[in-house]
């Protein structure tokens, strides 16, 4: 392990430059950094073989051992007070160790991959709760168009426990790069006549998520080759996007076990 250098400045450049990160949601495309707060995220991180730029631990968090080895997976490893630490998070309980790492290389489009399109989604916490169930259910690929929350902002991050590392994540796309996918496109709607778990879905596939308020785009729409109803018995017009996200990629991958 590097040996770890105590930060006693709130001006201390690495801090103000994880404050940044922190505070602007697209800051990693600017920065070309990522800001990794918690345990949970930095071990799923160190798990996947990562390694990170620099860790970033309170003096209370380095007299655990566990968080101690954590950090052992940087290449550089700062000692900051608790008070410092916490003026990096926007948690009510803020983490005892954090990670900056090099923002991921932008993946292109994998043709065959089974994939979950998000069009537009708004909400940080339905698009990390996607990823996580995208990664639960066998989806190993996430592509957003245009105009949907930025995938490695702190809040998606956050939503998606982890759910990143495992995933093909694509991003920043128009409705054009989808020529790219060679799979059939899934979408639901509360009109369509044929029910989700009444069909033989195909597979591999990509699921199309649509904005929470307009859902999904006209044109996008008309490429999907089926377009299926969730029913609803106890009688609710529509599910939040993450939770019709859930119900759907759980059918793929029951229908799969079956």
């Amino acid at each position: 392990m590097a040996e770890p250098r105590s930060i006693t400045s709130k001006d201390n450049p690495l801090l103000v430059r994880v404050r940044k990160l922190v505070a602007d949601p697209g800051g990693y495309r600017k920065f070309g950094e990522v800001w990794l707060e918690g345990d949970h995220l930095c071990a799923a991180f160190a798990q996947r073989g990562g390694r990170a730029l620099q860790a970033l631990v309170s003096s209370e968090g380095w007299q655990q051992p566990r968080l101690r080895e954590l950090a052992g997976h940087a290449a550089a490893v700062a000692i900051v007070p608790a008070e410092l630490m916490a003026g990096l998070s926007t948690l009510e309980s803020p983490g005892a160790i954090g990670f900056v790492v090099a923002t991921p290389t932008a993946a292109a489009i994998t043709p065959d991959a089974p994939s979950v399109l998000l069009d537009r989604l708004q909400d940080a916490g339905n698009v990390g709760t996607i990823l996580r169930s995208a990664a639960a259910f066998g989806f190993t690929q996430v592509v957003a168009l245009k105009g949907t929350a930025a995938l490695w902002s702190p809040k998606v991050l956050r939503a998606g426990m982890g759910a990143h590392f495992g995933l093909r994540l694509v991003e920043g796309v128009d409705a054009g790069a989808l020529e790219a996918l060679r799979l059939p496109l899934l979408a639901t709607s509360s009109h369509a006549e044929a029910a989700l778990h009444e069909v033989d879905l195909p597979w591999p596939c990509a699921w199309v998520m649509g904005h929470e308020g307009q859902g999904i785009a006209p044109d996008l729409r008309r490429r999907c080759a089926m377009s299926l109803r969730i029913p609803q018995p106890g009688g609710e017009e529509s599910l939040n996007v993450a939770a019709a996200a859930a119900v759907c990629l759980y059918e793929s991958a029951r229908q799969r076990a079956v």
